[in-house]
C-alpha cells in the first residue's frame, strides 16, 4: 500500500464521469492506496521540511455525494507520504512555480509526478520548440513588431497566450485581420507575459488529437473536435470527444519525444496533436484519460499507477 497525497483544486467541485484526477484517485483507492488530499496554500517550508495540511479521502462513484473526508491532519510531505500527485490546474503563474519550488525539497524522496523541477522548467507551450520539424511555424515574442511581421509572413494564424490553459485566450487571425495590434494591447494590459502566434492549421476542423503518454511512451488518444465554426477544440470550451486510432505520424512524433519526457521525469503527459504537427506538451494537469478509456477501454490511470509502483519498489 501507498500513502499518496493530492495537490489539487477542491475535490467536491469534480465531475466524476470526465475527470482524469477523480480516475487516477479511484483507480489509487482500488489498489488500497491511502490519499490525502490538500490545497497548495496550506505548504509550508520550516527548518527544511515540508508540510500541508491534508484530509484523508474516501471515494464513490456517486454524482453530488462522491467524497466523504476524516479527520484534517498536518502531514510531512518528506516523511509521511510516498507520493505526490501535482494536480491542481493552471493559471501556470508564480503561485504554481513557487508550489513547485516547495515540492522540488521532498523529490524524489516523496515521488512526486510530475517532477516538480521539470514541469517547471517545460511551459506546454514552449517545450515543444526543442523539437523542430514536429511543430507548425511558431513565434513567442511580446514584441508588437515581431508579431506583426510573422502575421504578414504566416498570413492566417492563431494567437494565444503563454500560459493560458483549456483554450483560453485563444483567437484566431485570418491573413490582412487588422485586430492584432489591439489584441497585443490589451493583452499587455493585464501581463506581461509573452505571446505564441502559430500559423492556423486547418486539419483542427477534423479536431485537435490529446495523446496520452505515460514514462514517454504513448498509451492512446481521443480526438477533440471543436464547435463548428470555432478554432478552439478544448472540452471545457465546447469540443466534444471522440475516439481516434493512433497514426504513424503520431507514433513518430511520439518516438522523437518519448526519450525527453523520461529522462526528465515528466510521468504524465498529455500532448496536442493537430493533422500532422505537435502543438503542446501538456505536463501540469493533463485530461483526457476517462474519455479515453471509455472509448478504447485502454486505462492511463492504471498504466501510471502500474509505473509510480514500479518505481516505488525499486
Amino acid at each position: 500500500m501507498l500513502k499518496v497525497a493530492i495537490q489539487m483544486d477542491p475535490i467536491e467541485a469534480v465531475n466524476i464521469e470526465s475527470d482524469t484526477t477523480w480516475l487516477m484517485m479511484t483507480t489509487a483507492q482500488q489498489r488500497g492506496h491511502a490519499q490525502w488530499v490538500y490545497d497548495f496554500r496550506t505548504l509550508a517550508l520550516e527548518d527544511g521540511r515540508l508540510f500541508c495540511r491534508a484530509r484523508p479521502v474516501t471515494l464513490r462513484q456517486v454524482e453530488g455525494d462522491h467524497v466523504s473526508f476524516g479527520a484534517e491532519a498536518k502531514l510531512d510531505l518528506g516523511a509521511d507520504v510516498d507520493v505526490i500527485l501535482m494536480r491542481q490546474d493552471p493559471p501556470f503563474d508564480m503561485a504554481y512555480v513557487t508550489a513547485t519550488y516547495l515540492l522540488e525539497t521532498v523529490h524524489p524522496r516523496t515521488l512526486v509526478v510530475n517532477d516538480p523541477a521539470e514541469v517547471r522548467s517545460a511551459p506546454e507551450k514552449l517545450l515543444v520548440t526543442r523539437f523542430p520539424g514536429l511543430t507548425p511555424p511558431t513565434l513567442i515574442s511580446s514584441d508588437p513588431v515581431a508579431l506583426v511581421d510573422f502575421h504578414e509572413r504566416h498570413g492566417d494564424v492563431v494567437l494565444k497566450p503563454l500560459h493560458g490553459a483549456a483554450g483560453s485566450g485563444v483567437v484566431r487571425l485570418k491573413a490582412g485581420d487588422p485586430n492584432l495590434e489591439a489584441l497585443i494591447e490589451i493583452h499587455a494590459t493585464g501581463s506581461r507575459d509573452p505571446l505564441v502566434i502559430q500559423k492556423f492549421i486547418p486539419a483542427v476542423e477534423k479536431g485537435d488529437k490529446r495523446i496520452i503518454l505515460i514514462d514517454g511512451e504513448p498509451v492512446g488518444a481521443i480526438n477533440r473536435i471543436p464547435a463548428k465554426g470555432q478554432v478552439r477544440s478544448n472540452l471545457r470550451v465546447g469540443g466534444t470527444a471522440a475516439p481516434v486510432e493512433l497514426t504513424a505520424r503520431d507514433r513518430e512524433i511520439c518516438a522523437a519525444i518519448g526519450p525527453t519526457l523520461r529522462e526528465r521525469g515528466l510521468l504524465f503527459v498529455g500532448i496536442d496533436v493537430i493533422g500532422d504537427y505537435l502543438t503542446e506538451i501538456n505536463v501540469t494537469s493533463p485530461t483526457g484519460a476517462q474519455q479515453m478509456k471509455r472509448f478504447s477501454g485502454v486505462d492511463a490511470a492504471a498504466l501510471m499507477w502500474d509505473a509510480i509502483e514500479r518505481k516505488r519498489a525499486a
